[in-house]
């Protein structure tokens, strides 16, 4: 079993000095478990996530996804702010819920000295049906 190198207080606490553009002051998105494997990371509904049509949009969806694949990957090797995203893809699989919280269930299935590979499964409110799935590579520099 994986050990977090950071709690999710510690993710916090990091995220809010290192990425305010998502963290910081007025920042709806939560943390809700990071284990150094897995994170649960929730984004509260808000009128600003939908698109012509009353869907969730694609751009929320994927800087949710995005975000919680930073939030797995630093539970997994600790406050590490230049590890960045190399590549993301996004399949949209239904609509997602207006009124409803987006939920983003982030899994890491490889963790390198260089590179971090992992899904994210995004969720609408309490459906178990996913409305999108999401494959991610982060680079990990050298210290």
């Amino acid at each position: 079993m994986a050990v977090a190198k950071m709690s999710v207080p510690e993710l916090e606490q990091f995220l809010r000095r290192e990425f305010p553009q998502v963290f910081g002051a007025g920042s709806t998105v939560k943390i809700e478990r990071a284990d150094g494997k897995t994170c649960l990371v929730r984004e509260p509904f808000s009128e600003r996530m939908l698109r012509p049509g009353g869907t969730v949009s694609g751009p929320t969806l994927m800087a949710l996804a995005d975000c919680a694949m930073y939030v797995v990957v630093l539970s997994a090797i600790g406050p590490v702010g230049l590890a960045v995203t190399t590549n993301l893809n996004i399949n949209f699989l239904r609509k997602g819920a207006p009124g409803q919280d987006v939920l983003a269930e982030a899994k890491l299935l490889k963790l390198g000295k260089r590179l971090a590979v992992g899904e994210v499964t995004l969720l609408s409110g309490d459906s178990p049906d996913p409305i999108a799935h999401v494959t991610a590579t982060y680079s990990i520099p050298t210290k």
